[in-house]
């Protein structure tokens, strides 16, 4: 599956019509996966659900139009959080999003089962969706974890084990601690957490 097109429009739909409004209006950046896809987590009430953009007022169809355009009807103007961080996924307002339905429904699942498996790993921590790299995660005890719709280490989406200080040895594959795509682990993303908090 080549999931590049569909992740990229997506990253821009968190961005520039979730991510930029909620910190022009709140000064957050922070979203969350809910039901279905992703929401902001203060500010204006927005939400993906599939492929349209939610709001208090209207469902909006994303695909085939281009950002600027999609926030014109939802009331919104199409931006990124400006001056917060850099090496982000580059999308312009101006340009069309693009979903291929399978690539979509795999993205939108992995966030959730990693969403899932997050909180089953650490109840008491709460996960959030960044805008900058768009992956769903948490941080406990200076050892990132969570699972990514992929990107230029692994085109597809995966789950990761990130400490702070690097390790060594077989578990430890990726040049950022473990990751194992997604598809691989099946239903054993929080598993794989746990054998990483062991293994560290």
């Amino acid at each position: 599956m080549d999931w590049k097109p569909t992740r990229r429009s997506l990253h821009g739909v968190a961005e520039l019509l979730l991510a930029g409004p909620q910190h022009r209006a709140t000064g957050h950046i922070e979203l969350r996966v809910v039901e279905g896809g992703f929401a902001t987590v203060t500010g204006p009430a927005l939400r993906v659900e599939g492929a349209e953009l939610v709001t208090d007022s209207a469902r909006v169809p994303l695909a085939g139009r281009t950002y600027a355009d999609v926030a014109a009807e939802a009331g919104l103007e199409a931006g990124e959080p400006v001056g917060v961080y850099s090496g982000g996924p580059g999308v312009r307002p101006g340009e069309t999003i693009t979903f291929a339905a399978d690539a979509l429904n795999g993205l939108l699942t992995a966030f959730a089962d990693g969403h899932r498996a997050l909180l089953e790993f650490a109840p008491a921590v709460t996960s959030v969706l960044w805008p900058e790299h768009f992956d769903v995660a948490i941080t406990l005890d200076e050892v990132n974890y969570g699972v990514s719709p992929g990107d230029g280490y692994l085109g597809e989406p995966y789950a990761y084990v990130g400490p702070f200080e690097p390790r060594e040895g077989e578990f430890w594959n990726a040049p950022f601690g473990a990751a194992r795509p997604v598809r691989e682990l099946g239903g054993e993303i929080t598993a794989f957490f746990r054998t990483g908090r062991e293994r560290l």
